[in-house]
């Protein structure tokens, strides 16, 4: 998927991008667009040249130096997860676990609300991001979006929206728990 070419001066890399998808280049904002959603992205670093040519997204740097070949592998990281995201959008699972209270788990209006988490009175209420879905499925939680940090920021918010501190967790487990990421599971 990425070719590296060494030249006397410089770095270059180039990214292969799937025929499905369809990339847009406007100074340093790169946008992706495919079967699962658009993701953009700014890449404001000068030291960094970014190139579009059909299918294909050319990062250069003129000088080759440590600085500037971590600045164009993370450049070039961040497009293959822009590229992963946008063929197969990015996926996570969270478990919702209640064994002192019945929690009572609800999204609407882009928040989500959890009522009754060890017997509180108040609901605790986030607002979600936009580029992420979250659908509640019974006792399980699902967060897909074709931004793979919106979509992981997304899932930890919703962690630590049930967090309690100073609470011995081998006691009171209970809470919202991520189970797995990206189609890994947890361990």
């Amino acid at each position: 998927m990425a070719d590296k070419k060494k030249d006397v001066k410089g770095l270059s890399i180039e990214i292969k991008l799937d025929e499905k998808i369809s990339a847009q280049l406007d100074r340093s904002m790169l946008t992706l667009k495919g079967p699962k959603g658009e993701v953009k992205r700014d890449f404001p670093d000068k030291r960094v040249a970014i190139s579009h040519k059909e299918d294909t997204i050319i990062l250069k740097a003129p000088k080759l130096s440590k600085t500037n070949k971590k600045i164009v592998n993370s450049y070039a990281a961040h497009i293959k997860n822009m590229a992963n995201g946008v063929l197969e959008s990015y996926k996570y699972t969270l478990k919702i676990c209640s064994g002192h209270f019945p929690m009572n788990v609800s999204v609407s209006s882009g928040q989500f609300i959890v009522k009754n988490f060890l017997g509180e009175k108040v609901p605790r209420t986030l607002k979600l991001k936009a580029g992420a879905q979250v659908k509640v499925e019974g006792e399980v939680i699902v967060v897909e979006g074709p931004d793979k940090e919106i979509a992981g920021q997304v899932s930890a918010d919703i962690e630590l929206l049930t967090r309690r501190t100073k609470y011995d967790t081998r006691i009171f487990q209970d809470g919202i728990w991520i189970t797995s990421k990206c189609g890994k599971e947890m361990k």
